[in-house]
């Protein structure tokens, strides 16, 4: 007499995402001999995996993959009448195409990538006037980048020899130009905190201020005061409670 099964002695569970009672129900309708009765019980359990998987149940875009899980669970190996193409091992263990990490070799990381690209498109600029308008968005740029991560303020040379050297020296413009009409100022400024107005006020203390020196004393007086306990005064008598 078999007193227990145990799951070292149990086939392997192939979904754990649906339990081993589905699974028993899969091996179940491949042995029934009937084509059609295959079929109706393989639309009430996909009903029943609908309702014992409320994650399935929330997202029902797409209801072909409840019949490619029921073929991975058979095994490929159940032949019912199915509203959707038939899987095959190949197509569902396929594996995905290897994506090439982009191997980059970027001169000047502390700017990023997309400046030495921009960099290139303002080298497509036959216009004059439009390179130099480029390089002071250029600049403008680079600086408040480097500021991003860093402390220390970048200087404005070194902002346009950095643009001289990623451009082969096409791109050029006057440092005195720069420091004189400010061009190379961050895109935005760092955000102070401002004080809200009364912020930070020294609240005054109880007793001071307003000449209310005699709060201190008026706080066991007036309407629904209580006035201090004095366990020496003679007129204190209290009845001790019975159960004491």
């Amino acid at each position: 007499m078999q007193i227990g099964e145990y799951n070292s002695d149990r086939p392997q569970i192939i979904l754990k995402e649906y339990g081993r009672n589905v699974q028993k129900l899969v091996e179940y309708i491949k042995t029934l001999p009937s084509i059609e009765k295959r079929t109706d019980l393989s639309y009430t359990l996909i009903e029943l995996i609908k309702q014992l998987t409320p994650s399935i149940k929330e997202q029902p875009e797409n209801p072909q993959r409840l019949w490619d899980d029921l073929y991975i669970i058979a095994d490929f190996n159940l032949d019912v009448n199915n509203p959707y193409p038939v899987p095959t091992p190949e197509v569902v263990f396929k594996k995905p195409m290897k994506m090439e990490y982009p191997l980059n070799d970027v001169r000047f990381r502390h700017y990023g990538k997309n400046i030495e690209k921009l960099v290139k498109e303002a080298l497509k600029k036959d216009n004059e006037q439009e390179r130099q308008e480029a390089i002071i968005y250029l600049g403008k740029l680079m600086k408040t980048f480097y500021g991003n991560w860093n402390k220390e303020t970048l200087a404005d040379s070194v902002i346009l020899r950095d643009i001289q050297a990623m451009s082969g020296g096409a791109l050029n413009m006057t440092i005195e130009k720069v420091r004189e009409d400010n061009l190379f100022e961050k895109l935005y400024k760092d955000k102070k905190k401002t004080r809200m107005p009364g912020q930070g006020d020294q609240q005054p203390r109880m007793g001071q201020g307003n000449g209310n020196s005699n709060s201190g004393q008026q706080r066991h007086q007036g309407s629904g005061g209580h006035r201090p306990f004095n366990k020496n005064n003679k007129n204190n008598n209290f009845r001790r409670r019975r159960d004491q």
